[in-house]
């Protein structure tokens, strides 16, 4: 499509700023867009946090991301940032929502431009409300085929991606594994810490904290500072050098992962993957290529001592081929140039009907009490 000239508005959350620091996917993938927009020629403006870095137009009510100031209250500054956008919505000609639902339930009562929503995840299935109550408001785009809710009508799956560039190839593998992310239950930090004793292999822990009780639990009593290693958030140039040298990244989540902006950025450096088999992991890794996918911890430990075999090589061209920034932004032309096509969201078909009307509530969802057992993978810890 034509996009020079092109007004296009893309919304960040605002929990960090746009590009992050450190932990932050969904303002790093909006950041990307914007950006590889802005030098295809578009005329963008990000909606950001104020110490955004952004070279083209940056609007912003919030100055830090609301993770970093605890004084900042996330639900005013969250519904000020989004008003603020279509405040301004007659500027544009489209906006590309990366920020979850409530960005839609605005565009229910104004007359604003075409609105296309990256889904980059769904918190819950009672969420899911949201979304059906607005799908015809908004044009929808998933980040892998398997995190599609039948409900919905998406113009496309437009993978995210990465620059290379920032991500150092190494080719020749460490002695560690490594976890990056997040602690949560789903996530599964407790489950590469299992796999790492097993395989007698040391773990290198790099996550940000979210549910205490989870890591007061089950993470604190294995660090040890040598076998298990805890480092707390890296940011850029340390995070690099953190997955550039490990044997391999652990990614065995409990429940299906959306995507997973570590495991491509992992591939950049040459460090295959060892993951949860489902969700959206067989679409980004190639089993006994770039890594290994893996039904249970045993699997997953029996796989270790292979990983120093993989081509490193090949991991990285997985990211040059599929997961680059530049073949993200292709991908999303076709979306907006299909969206501004239709204008509208075409109504739901009879299968996105029936789909809805199913009970959404008795999906099923990850599990959040840390007395359960993981139901996905067989996990034989305490």
């Amino acid at each position: 499509m034509q996009i020079t000239g092109l007004r296009l508005a893309v919304l960040a959350p605002i929990a960090w700023p746009s590009p992050p620091e450190g932990y932050g996917p969904w303002e790093q993938i909006a950041f990307n867009i914007a950006d590889g927009m802005r030098r295809r020629g578009a005329d963008v403006t990000l909606f950001a946090t104020g110490n955004s870095r952004f070279d083209g137009k940056l609007v912003s009510v919030v100055p830090v991301g609301i993770n970093e100031d605890p004084a900042l209250n996330g639900e005013v500054f969250t519904a000020l940032h989004i008003g603020e956008l279509f405040r301004r919505a007659h500027q544009f000609d489209l906006i590309h929502n990366n920020f979850d639902w409530k960005p839609m339930t605005y565009a229910l009562a104004t007359d604003a431009p075409p609105l296309l929503t990256t889904v980059h995840g769904f918190s819950s299935p009672q969420i899911l409300a949201a979304y059906y109550a607005c799908a015809h408001r908004s044009f929808f785009c998933s980040i892998s085929d398997a995190d599609r809710d039948p409900g919905l009508a998406y113009l496309a799956t437009t993978y995210n991606g990465i620059d290379p560039a920032q991500f150092t190839f190494r080719e020749k593998p460490g002695d560690y594994l490594v976890f990056l992310g997040r602690f949560h239950p789903e996530k599964g930090t407790h489950l590469a810490i299992e796999i790492a004793k097993r395989a007698g292999v040391r773990l290198k822990i790099a996550a940000i904290p979210q549910d205490e009780r989870y890591f007061r639990e089950m993470i604190a009593p294995h660090i040890d500072g040598d076998r298990v290693c805890y480092l707390g958030e890296v940011q850029r140039a340390a995070r690099n050098e953190l997955l550039g040298n490990a044997l391999a990244l652990v990614h065995m989540t409990t429940r299906p992962e959306r995507f997973g902006l570590s495991t491509i950025e992992a591939m950049a450096c040459g460090t295959p993957v060892l993951g949860a088999r489902m969700g959206s992991l067989p679409e980004i890794v190639i089993d006994g290529t770039t890594g290994f996918l893996c039904d249970s911890v045993d699997e997953a430990a029996a796989r270790v001592p292979a990983l120093a075999s993989l081509d490193r090589h090949a991991c990285r061209r997985r990211v040059e081929m599929e997961f680059t920034i530049e073949r993200m932004i292709d991908r999303y032309l076709d979306v907006y140039a299909r969206a501004l096509d239709l204008h509208t969201p075409p109504p739901a078909t009879q299968e996105h009907v029936r789909a809805r009307a199913h009970d959404w509530w008795d999906r099923p969802m990850a599990f959040t009490d840390i007395s359960e057992k993981p139901k996905s993978l067989i996990f034989d810890g305490p």
